[in-house]
Order: C-alpha cells, then sequence, then structure tokens
C-alpha cells in the first residue's frame, strides 16, 4: 500500500515536472511556438483607427418650411423664417433697420430676383406686445361672462400675425374683456338685453 501510494506521489511529479518544462519550452521559443513569440517580439507596423459617429443624414423638412413661400422676397418672409441681428436699445416708435439671414431649407430673392441669403429689414422699434390689436390674433374664452359692471376681463394667449416683424417673444399674454355671455357675444348680449331694460323704466 505505501509503495503504490509512493509511486502514484512520484508519477505527479513527474507530470508537473513535464508540465513546467513544457511551458518553458514554449515560452523560450520552441518551434512550435514561433508564430506567436514572433508576435510578441515584432508586432509589426500599427494602425490606429477612430471611429467616428456618421452624421445623421436628415431628410426631414423644418416645420418652419412649410411657413415660407419659395423663391419670394427675402423682406416680405414671414419671421419664422429669418432670423435677425436685433438691437433692443432702439428708440421707441422709430424707424430701424436690421441685418437678417434666411434660415437653412429656405430660399428667396431680392429686388432683381437674384437668390439671396443676408438682407435688410426696416420696422418700427417696439416690442410684439406694443403692437396694434390688428397686428395679432389672441384666443377668445366662451366662459367667462359679462353681466358685470363693469366688464370682467379674461387672460389671453396672442401671437403676432407673421409677416409682422417686432422685438420680443412673438407670443405674449394679454389682459382683454370678456366678450361672451350666456353663449353669445358681448355686443349681441347688448342688443338683446336693451329692450328688456327699456320696457322696466
Amino acid at each position: 500500500m505505501a509503495a503504490a501510494a509512493g509511486s502514484l506521489w512520484t508519477l505527479c511529479s513527474l507530470c508537473r515536472l513535464l508540465l513546467f518544462l513544457s511551458q518553458l519550452y514554449i515560452l523560450s521559443g520552441g518551434e512550435h511556438s514561433q508564430p506567436l513569440t514572433q508576435a510578441v517580439k515584432d508586432p509589426g507596423p500599427t494602425r490606429m483607427f477612430t471611429v467616428l459617429p456618421r452624421a445623421a443624414e436628415s431628410t426631414e423638412v423644418p416645420p418652419y418650411v412649410m411657413k415660407c413661400p419659395s423663391n419670394g422676397l427675402c423682406s416680405r418672409l414671414p419671421a419664422d423664417c429669418i432670423d435677425c441681428a436685433t438691437n433692443f436699445s432702439c428708440v421707441y416708435g422709430k424707424p430701424v433697420t436690421f441685418d437678417c439671414t434666411v434660415k437653412p431649407s429656405v430660399t428667396c430673392v431680392d429686388q432683381d430676383l437674384k437668390p439671396q441669403k443676408n438682407f435688410v429689414i426696416n420696422m418700427t422699434c417696439r416690442f410684439c406686445w406694443q403692437l396694434p390689436e390688428t397686428d395679432y390674433e389672441c384666443t377668445n374664452s366662451t366662459s367667462c361672462m359679462t353681466v358685470s359692471c363693469p366688464r370682467q376681463r379674461y387672460r389671453a394667449n396672442c401671437t403676432v400675425r407673421d409677416h409682422i416683424h417686432c422685438l420680443g417673444n412673438r407670443t405674449f399674454h394679454k389682459m382683454l374683456y370678456c366678450n361672451w355671455t350666456g353663449g353669445y357675444k358681448w355686443s349681441t348680449a347688448l342688443a338683446l338685453s336693451l329692450p328688456s331694460a327699456l320696457k322696466s323704466l
């Protein structure tokens, strides 16, 4: 039994020795490991590749283009179609000129029908909320009633018309008089209430 255990131990030691020698042979450049050693000693010319993200080829048309008439006069383009270098230090109510550039995907021409990218617009120096009522559109409220005196007001969302140029935000809030009562416009309700008011006199 002891002899068998001794032979087994000797056999294991011999296997370990053979494994060690084979690894040493491979690492020292044996004939079977030549390509590996060569690759380690002489890696050859190295090349570095930088993978850059490919620019997305967008075929989408920007939403503002739908408002921009093609090949029209640049000076007549809606405000959404151009970018202008505005100056807020102009004198209120006075004429002022601003340098403008058409936005991408917008085509327009000058007075001689030549393609144009940069141009000048003339306007009156004022903020959008200072425009006359005819130059912007506001939301109506059908929920407020005008039966009280003085008339009630409501907060309206107003937007400047496309062809009007002004300084600042083109959308703004404004307190407007209620114009509806019981489903009727204020002027209609007033006309309907006059006969009953006259009878009570």
